[in-house]
């Protein structure tokens, strides 16, 4: 089977600005694209970098095969010269990065793209498309995966928004910390454990409660979850336990005033000798939510709409902006954009994490030219993901959720706080010699 191609997942002024360099003679022009964010969105304390393994398989379907040249010669979106450079396009440049899981702050390279003009600036919606959605998730999850503790997160967004950006949440989510998803797309592309047992729609097809509690013991065993709310809880978990015993696996809940019902339910649970069975709670849950449950008998926590929305920040704002390049003798030179509220800062760009005697974070270290003064208890971010337009960067989603757990533990404790504030570290800039 052919692999869809990824190339017309544009936008058409990165072909029409390709047309304009083929003609005047500047598309071969040595650049440098940086992908960053100015500031955090939503006033959060630090951004969870997610995407990158994606973009990186988006880029090697990234052909302009026959069915996407007919179409853009049919529309007169570029003329026949630049169609016949289409046809051959292949990334040859190189790319640096973030890696997946890892922390980033406002000004963090977190990706560099190096090659010619005319191969760089056409990857720059795809990349931005990628990193932009998959960041926002990974931020929010992050958030979430602090607020819930030792608890752990169910990724159960599917629902809530588009097919594919479902399965791409439920991968960035993961790599955040959420323990699985309810998505079978992602468990069978990424790997990620799935789970899931059954909505209200399942009790309300039997005749009472008991017969559908019964039906799904039968079925799954009765270390399964039953969902409890449909009509009334004390009465359900009375059927529950006496079907499935001490052995239930799980109880969930999924409206109400879940602080108190969760203590109802749990001593309720404990009285009929169900010690060990689990209380989930669901229900349009965010960060907040999961933060006040704190304080209640709670196992576990399945989080929907919040989750694959970013919790109300579903961007994470990044921009794609040409940061060098080669002047008419070849020499690099910076560049970079002055209109207002928008500036960038030119140059090649290299970074690390300045770290303290104590191990914890003090801030982010961007060198403009060369890599930064350190210590060997500084830590470099950038990861070499691409030479010579051969893909060099592959990881399991498990050593991704092992960097930001560890990535996210060296920051100051203040991270951890959900409420809006400035970044948690500040960004450095040292001019350094190449």
């Amino acid at each position: 089977m052919t692999t869809p191609s990824t190339a017309l997942l544009t936008d058409r002024y990165e072909l029409t600005m390709l047309q304009a360099t083929l003609r005047n003679g500047t598309a071969q022009r040595r650049s440098v694209f940086e992908l960053f964010a100015r500031r955090l969105s939503g006033g959060r304390r630090y951004g969870v970098v997610a995407g990158v393994g994606r973009a990186l398989d988006a880029l090697a379907d990234f052909r302009f095969g026959e069915p996407e040249l007919a179409w853009l010669r049919e529309e007169g979106v570029v003329d026949d010269d630049t169609i016949a450079w289409l046809a051959d396009y292949r990334f040859t440049g190189s790319i640096w990065g973030y890696p997946d899981g890892e922390i980033y702050f406002p000004q963090s390279p977190v990706m560099i793209v190096e090659g010619t003009f005319a191969e760089s600036v056409v990857l720059e919606t795809l990349l931005l498309s990628v990193l932009n959605h998959d960041s926002a998730i990974a931020t929010a999850a992050s958030r979430m995966i602090t607020a819930a503790g030792d608890r752990p997160c169910i990724e159960m967004g599917s629902r809530r928004t588009h097919e594919a950006a479902a399965v791409a949440a439920a991968r960035a989510a993961y790599i955040a910390g959420f323990a699985a998803t309810s998505n079978l797309e992602a468990g069978r592309t990424y790997g990620i454990p799935t789970t899931g047992t059954s909505a209200h729609s399942f009790t309300l097809l039997h005749d009472t409660e008991r017969e559908a509690f019964e039906a799904q013991v039968q079925s799954l065993g009765p270390g399964t979850t039953l969902l409890v709310d449909t009509y009334d809880i004390p009465e359900a978990i009375r059927a529950a336990v006496d079907l499935a015993g001490g052995e239930l696996g799980g109880v969930r809940l999924d409206s109400g005033d879940l602080v108190a019902l969760a203590r109802t339910v749990r001593q309720q649970l404990d009285e009929l000798g169900a010690t060990r069975t689990r209380i989930t709670v669901t229900s349009d849950l965010d960060e907040y939510a999961i933060a006040a449950l704190a304080v209640a008998p709670v196992d576990g926590y399945g989080v929907g709409t919040s989750l694959v929305t970013g919790s109300g920040v579903p961007t994470s704002g990044f921009v794609y902006k040409l940061v060098s390049r080669a002047d008419d003798d070849g020499q690099m030179i910076s560049v970079a954009k002055r209109s207002a509220d928008k500036v960038s800062v030119g140059g090649r760009k290299y970074a690390l994490r300045r770290l303290g005697p104590n191990g914890r974070a003090e801030a982010e270290v961007i060198g403009v030219g060369g890599t930064p003064v350190h210590d060997d208890n500084d830590r470099p971010l950038l990861v070499e993901l691409v030479r010579d337009g051969k893909r060099i960067h592959s990881e399991s989603l498990e050593e991704s959720r092992d960097r930001h757990r560890a990535s996210l533990a060296e920051l100051p404790l203040p991270a951890r706080q959900l409420s809006k504030s400035d970044p948690v570290l500040d960004t450095v800039y040292e001019e350094t010699p190449a």
